[in-house]
């Protein structure tokens, strides 16, 4: 699939959901921990999490290094994994409060690139984590994959389920143009009809907006075709 045929993709989503307005934060600190909590966990999961941290006064680099573990981990229980969550929320301020005094503006003044590959060294932040990080909290042009990308682009015979999450990123980066805004609204598109129809199971392909373009068998029965 070339640049005009990712737009075509990004044209029939927009026409079936319309802008998203990705990602729901008053601050960018707050889209920072609502990417990390997101991980393995529906959003409005995350918004309890980030309620409850808001609540307490928690949405602050040095007040979470501050607090005691077991005061996040229940503010965050309702994401799951939250003991471990808790472990990835305190090693992001630890190295926001030593490397840049606790101010994102100056972590994100950096060149993004390079801050990319030093986030990854955080531990615990995983590569789409820090793309969720660096486009919607930084406004950096990279582009975010996930588990809907990989398994709607095998459907529609483009890759395999297993590709690569940088092979499949640098895919989307190499078609489409240096772009913020569209990058930030095409993964939200993306996860959008993977969360309502391009299910692991029982894919609800009849309303699928890319069912015209879709080579997966309808009902989700069998294997989609890859192209060479």
């Amino acid at each position: 699939m070339d640049k005009e045929g990712l737009l075509q993709v990004y044209r029939m989503l927009y026409q079936h959901f319309g802008p998203r307005n990705w990602w729901p934060g008053e601050t960018s600190f707050e889209v920072v921990v609502g990417a990390i909590l997101t991980q393995s966990v529906a959003w409005r999961n995350v918004e309890k999490a980030i309620a409850n941290l808001k609540g307490q006064g928690l949405l602050d680099p040095l007040a979470l290094l501050a607090a005691p573990d077991e005061q996040i981990e229940e503010a965050v229980r309702p994401t799951r994994y939250y003991r471990m969550k808790t472990k990835k929320l305190k090693a992001f301020c630890r190295h926001l409060v030593e490397e840049y005094d606790g101010d994102l503006a100056k972590m994100f003044a950096k060149p993004w690139p390079k801050l990319r590959e030093e986030l990854l060294g955080v531990w615990g932040l995983g590569p789409e984590t820090v793309d969720s990080i660096l486009l919607y909290a930084g406004e950096k042009p990279t582009f975010v994959v996930d588990a809907y990308t990989k398994r709607i682009w095998a459907r529609l015979g483009v890759h395999p389920e297993d590709i690569d999450y940088e092979e499949l990123r640098a895919y989307f980066m190499d078609r489409l143009p240096e772009d913020v805004a569209l990058y930030n609204e095409f993964h939200a598109l993306i996860d959008g009809v993977g969360n309502r129809y391009c299910k692991a199971k029982n894919p609800k392909c009849g309303d699928c907006p890319l069912a015209a373009i879709c080579c997966f068998p309808t009902g989700g029965e069998g294997e989609p075709g890859v192209e060479k």
